[in-house]
């Protein structure tokens, strides 16, 4: 388990510290930076380049792929080097954070020609403005824009255990209280990319292997950090409040997370905070919780490969902005499992079914909507660029737009998520924003404020002089270059730039006499030879690069101040912006399931308080979209009724024949529809499900020393620990990793346990055809199976659930399908057919006795130099029969040999 030390005040780095004269004072000054960020790689800025030094730059260059190079010496050893350049360092951050580097980023903050008014050899200010972890990126190019990406926090409290999450890139907060048992569900579902812990807590011994899973990701930091008291004290600053009690009742752990939260994010922003919203806090019970295997094994997310692609997500996502798919997938991860907010969210989507023409326009102008969460967070955090400014501007306006369309027509009375949603896309300061950031900014705009040029003509007419002065002085210089080309008669003279010498004339070496002779003498200063060049000077050049240098900059300043003033007059309003961003991205969840639901033809669900489960022609959301797309023939749905009086289902059915998907499609219609999303059905209704689990699949953990058989057995553990009346339980083949009585033994008890203990609704799939006859001793199972067709000698996998129990497995014939050699599949059905006969140890001796015939007309590869063995002595037959000849027997003779030889065999 990584420690990661304070980022802002770590132990001494691994170059020691050294006498000042034994450095040079550039290396004094990294070396005291380094020290202070000592569990970081120090991204140093030296001109362009952000360079490494030391193991740092051992480290990032292994990790880039990048030359490592050396830079002077330190105690008398070369110092290892490797840089990358400013301009494009984001795509190596991301490398080296992917690769669980935790990064300071150094920048220059003098400007080089006043560092040399202080002294020849002083140098430039530096100071760590950020430090960049997995948690805590906000930069577009490091992030999945269709996927929040939260720091995580845990705190201990008398004895109550709080999780606070953030996302830093769009300010939203949220408290939680946990149970330990339930940790690794909560984690499961927020999938962190950073997760900040206690000293104490990381050295829980029931919480061992939970830590272990997610090792690569924790931070763990002093226990002090996560006080209650301290934290309370960061939120109220952070609000400006005098008491939390208005944003909800918060527990003392909930309060010390999001305090640690707080407390983190100000450390590696250097003192800044973005906007963040509010603390909203999910009460217990407010979502289905469902465990990792189990969303594993649903692949809600990710499939088990760890693609989006496949999975029930990627399946149903229909939003068209980034903001949205990431509510989406909130949404998904979390379903509800309050009926009233399930029927405002099913409200909303049945609105937008109904509304095609509305649904199509308001989904036209969200997809041009940019992603105004992210660009509110830059700007608050001081990292925001006029292209976020341009951001909030097309947002507001397609807001506006939005809401108008929402609001005209009679449409209303709206649906009241709607109704929220269209409410919250106005604002009081909205339009006189949008109208002067519209005036403010020009046509085309740069990556970075200090680059210029972004305040539109008009807006600022100090601006504007500045502006055409430095243009004016510029068109001088064009005009300066035509009459020195003029008056010396070299037309190939040219006046260039560099950050070196400024503005210069360059000429060829055969031109360059001309200007050293004569009265050209007085007037052309030589500055600088080069091989295929001679470059000049002049007075009054010098005199116009002074001008246009003076006007440049004093442009630039003023630029930069105006963008400073856009920026603060955005932070006044960033809560009703964010307001409107959260209706932005609700509208585009529910018109994308709205489009989802009409598209493939998906009923609304009932979901309310009942214990029912009745499904009508349900369809597997994920398989359903792959036969399309492979044009493999429709989808076969199927019901399933999990009422009370049939809670648990019985299924059986050979492999192939679909018992696996049917079991993933219910439950994935209930997380659907606990979601707020239409289901693949004819009809649902759902009572609500409050915790789902699901044993399907076969896996391993040979890192933890589990066998498949036993990864099998603790997730069915929790299951007959955890499961409630209103649980929703999916269980496949438990027991079949183990001895067939042993394994049937076991799925025996857990039926009954299912049953008479934990009265969950679930289904339960087996090839143990035995536990049919537990359908007559409880009453509330229900016995069903795969219908399958034989004909021909093959089968046919009908792929439809029936009432009743198979017969059989037909695992020969899937055998067969599978490929085995026809001797393999023959000696099957021979093993097979005896093996049923009778009573199973005496035909298994009779097969072992066989085994020599089976072997006889197979052709195998020889077994690898085998040892000479002695022939086997010959049986009592076989010495007989070398005795007789049967020329010389008469008949009444033979029939007495052959009595005599079947008595040597029972002998």
């Amino acid at each position: 388990m990584p420690d990661h030390a304070d980022p802002a005040a770590s132990p001494a780095g691994s170059p020691g510290a050294a006498p000042a004269a034994a450095v040079t004072p550039m290396m004094a000054q990294y070396l005291e930076i380094k020290r202070q960020h000592a569990d970081c790689l120090l991204f140093y800025r030296m001109g362009d380049f952000y360079e490494l030094f030391f193991d740092d730059a051992v480290q990032a260059a292994a990790a880039l792929d990048i030359a490592l190079t050396k830079r002077g010496q330190h105690l008398g050893e070369d110092i290892a080097m490797c840089g990358v350049p400013v301009h494009s360092h984001e795509q190596y951050l991301s490398r080296l954070i992917r690769a669980g580097f935790r990064v300071a980023i150094c920048e220059q903050t003098e400007d080089p020609a006043e560092a040399k008014k202080r002294g020849s050899k002083s140098v430039v200010r530096r100071e760590v403005i950020r430090v960049v972890t997995p948690g805590t990126i906000t930069e577009d190019g490091l992030l999945d824009s269709r996927a929040n990406n939260y720091l995580a926090a845990l705190a201990e409290a008398g004895g109550e255990v709080g999780l606070a999450w953030l996302d830093l890139s769009t300010g939203e907060l949220t408290v939680q209280p946990v149970e330990r048992a339930g940790l690794g569900a909560a984690l499961a579902r927020l999938a962190p990319g950073e997760v900040l812990l206690p000293e104490r807590l990381s050295q829980a011994p029931e919480l061992f292997e939970l830590w272990a899973e997610w090792k690569q990701r924790l931070t763990v930091q002093p226990t002090p950090r996560f006080d209650s008291e301290n934290g309370r004290q960061r939120l109220l600053a952070l609000y400006g409040v005098g008491t939390l009690d208005a944003f909800g009742a918060f527990g003392r752990a909930e309060v010390a997370a999001a305090g640690a939260l707080v407390d983190y994010v100000e450390l590696t922003q250097k003192g800044r905070l973005p906007r963040l919203d509010r603390p909203r806090r999910l009460g217990a019970g407010q979502v289905m919780e469902i465990d990792p295997a189990t969303r594993r094994n649903l692949e809600l997310t990710r499939t088990l490969a760890g693609e989006r692609k496949g999975s029930l997500l990627a399946a149903i996502d229909r939003t068209v902005s980034g903001a949205g798919a990431r509510l989406l997938a909130a949404w998904l991860g979390a379903p509800l499992t309050v009926p009233a907010e399930i029927e405002r969210r099913l409200d909303m989507v049945a609105f937008f079914a109904g509304e095609e023409f509305l649904r199509a326009g308001l989904r036209g102008l969200l997809r041009q909507t940019p992603d105004v969460e992210r660009s509110l967070s830059r700007l608050t955090l001081g990292r925001g660029s006029p292209r976020d400014l341009a951001a909030v501007r097309e947002a507001l306006g397609a807001a506006a737009e939005l809401r108008g369309r929402l609001l005209a027509g009679g449409l209303t009375p709206l649906p009241a998520g709607l109704a929220e949603a269209a409410a919250g896309l106005d604002g009081p300061g909205h339009a006189p924003l949008a109208r002067r950031l519209a005036e403010a900014l020009g046509p085309e705009l740069p990556l970075l404020a200090r680059d210029g040029g972004f305040i539109a003509r008009g807006y600022s007419a100090t601006l504007d002089e500045l502006v055409g002065l430095r243009d004016d002085s510029r068109r001088h210089i064009a005009g300066l270059q035509a009459r020195y080309a003029e008056r010396t008669g070299i037309a190939s003279l040219k006046i260039r730039h560099n950050n070196v010498l400024g503005y210069y004339i360059e000429t060829t070496p055969t031109h360059a006499d001309k200007l050293m002779q004569g009265a050209n003498r007085e007037t052309f200063i030589h500055r600088q030879t080069l091989a295929n060049a001679v470059r000049f000077t002049t007075v009054e050049l010098s005199e116009l690069e002074r001008k246009v240098s003076e006007a440049g900059e004093r442009a630039l300043a003023l630029e930069l101040e105006l963008f400073e003033e856009l920026v603060r007059a955005v932070a006044a309003e960033a809560d009703a912006i964010a307001t409107t961003a959260r209706a932005l991205a609700t509208l585009d969840v529910a018109a994308a399931l709205a489009e989802l639901a009409a598209a493939r033809g998906w009923c609304r669900p009932v979901v309310d308080g009942s214990l029912e489960f009745r499904i009508e022609g349900g369809r597997h959301p994920v398989v359903e979209q792959a036969l399309e797309e492979q044009a493999a023939g429709p989808f076969v749905a199927n019901d399933c009724d999990l009422s009370p009086e049939r809670r648990l289902w019985l299924l059986t059915g050979p492999n192939m024949a679909g018992k696996s998907t049917f079991l993933r499609q219910n439950a994935l219609i209930a997380v659907l529809a606990q979601t707020g999303s239409f289901v693949p059905a004819r009809s649902a209704r759902i009572g609500v499900v409050d915790k789902l689990f699901s044993r399907v699949g076969a896996a391993d953990d040979l890192a933890r020393g589990r066998s498949t058989f036993m990864v099998e057995m603790v997730e069915t553990a929790a299951i007959l620990n955890q499961a409630t009346p209103r649980s929703l339980v999916i269980l496949d083949e438990i027991g079949r990793g183990t001895a067939t009585f042993d394994g049937l033994s076991i799925a025996w008890a857990c039926v009954e346990h299912l049953h008479e203990v934990r009265r969950s609704r679930g289904i339960f799939a087996t090839h143990y055809h035995e536990l049919t006859l537990l359908a007559s001793k409880l009453p509330a199972l229900s016995c069903h199976t795969m219908r399958i067709k034989e004909w021909q000698g093959d089968v046919v996998f009908l792929h439809e659930v029936a009432p009743g129990a198979a017969d059989r497995s037909y695992g020969i014939h899937v055998a067969r399908l599978a490929g085995l050699p026809d001797a393999v599949v023959a000696r099957a059905g021979q093993v097979l057919e005896l093996l049923e006969k009778g009573e199973q140890g005496g035909a298994v001796a009779r097969l072992a006795d066989d085994l020599p015939l089976f072997a006889a007309p197979v052709r195998r590869a020889p077994d690898p130099a085998p040892a000479a063995a002695p022939p086997p002595a010959p049986s009592a037959v076989e010495t007989a029969l070398r005795t007789l000849n049967p020329d010389e027997l008469t008949p009444r003779q033979a029939l007495e040999e052959l009595y005599r030889l079947r008595g040597l065999l029972r002998g």
